[in-house]
């Protein structure tokens, strides 16, 4: 008999929205991506998604039962269902998301940010299932992170809890962010601080680095991958400088956490053990002698597209078990 059971799983980005129907297995029966044009009114966005679940349920090859949505969304907060402040979104300071869903849908709808709903996926459906106590860190365009303390999400007493790539590593000095901070981490781990720290190598290092010939705005995390796989010495001081500040800060989350595992999610975790073997020697000179070699360093297990997907969805059905 088929379980005729789903989630809608939403991941709004500040240029693509993905939207996807989920069963309790992870198993994405249908999927889509509309453009998110926050330029345009929120209510376009609106209607475009109510549009968009029609066609996935049409997609299906049996009848489903939607019980619940996720969203995942840059400054979504859990307690008060606003997306607040978020940069790459032009529709106010204070988005109504899940008010406004749950009008249009007429389903329960739940919101967070993006890393923390990267957390619920790899807890229900990736390799921190079975786990209490784990970190995930978000390594895209900046870094995000999610926490789960025994069992549970921490949102803190805000909604907002868990901002690591938000930590300062260099005080009151360091590189610029558009929040207005300097020398934070997102600042230096991150598809784009990796780019960045690869300018500043070139500008003090004199030997040939293939990497000269591309200019900042050509240049992305899988030139310095790929560089470095050829043995290009730029790239390689790149990552190790990036997993050595990684590292530290890991180091100091384990500190205050001591979690089972830190998890290691997104576009820069694609270059494999160019970040992650420093990263962990790095983790564990900075620990504590009680936590050292204790804790896991792992790459997420969950592949494609339909990731982001995946943890919005995870986010409803944690919703529904709580109710249960």
């Amino acid at each position: 008999m088929i379980n005729k059971e789903v989630t809608l799983g939403i991941d709004i980005g500040g240029t693509n929205t993905k939207l996807g129907l989920v069963n309790k297995l992870g198993y994405c029966l249908s999927d889509l991506s509309i453009h998110t044009g926050s330029e345009k009114p929120f209510e376009h966005f609106l209607d475009t998604v109510v549009a968009t679940v029609n066609k996935l349920k049409e997609a299906v090859d049996h009848e489903v039962v939607i019980k619940g949505v996720g969203i995942g969304a840059p400054n979504g907060n859990y307690y008060t269902g606003l997306i607040e402040e978020a940069p790459n979104l032009k529709w106010g300071d204070k988005v109504p998301i899940v008010k406004e869903m749950e009008a249009r849908l007429g389903l329960p709808t739940t919101l967070t940010n993006d890393a923390n709903a990267a957390a619920l996926g790899e807890m229900q459906f990736g390799v921190a299932k079975g786990m209490k106590n784990f970190v995930v860190i978000t390594l895209g365009t900046g870094l995000g992170s999610g926490i789960v303390v025994n069992g549970e999400l921490v949102y803190g007493h805000d909604g907002f809890a868990g901002e690591l790539g938000h930590t300062t590593v260099f005080p009151d000095k360091g590189r610029d962010l558009a929040t207005g901070q300097k020398g934070s981490l997102e600042a230096y781990v991150s598809a784009t601080g990796i780019k960045r720290t690869v300018f500043e190598l070139l500008s003090k290092r004199i030997y040939p680095s293939e990497l000269r010939d591309i200019t900042f705005n050509q240049l992305e995390a899988k030139h310095i991958t790929e560089a470095a796989l050829r043995g290009d010495k730029i790239a390689l001081e790149a990552f190790d400088y990036t997993a050595k500040i990684l590292g530290l800060k890991l180091a100091d989350t384990i500190a205050h956490l001591s979690p089972e595992a830190i998890i290691l999610f997104g576009g820069l975790a694609n270059a494999g053990d160019l970040i992650m073997e420093p990263t962990k020697k790095y983790m564990n000179h900075y620990c504590l002698n009680i936590f050292r070699n204790k804790v896991k360093l792992m790459f997420s297990n969950l592949k494609g597209s339909n990731t982001a997907i995946l943890g919005s969805s995870a986010l409803a059905w944690t919703e529904i078990e709580k109710k249960n």
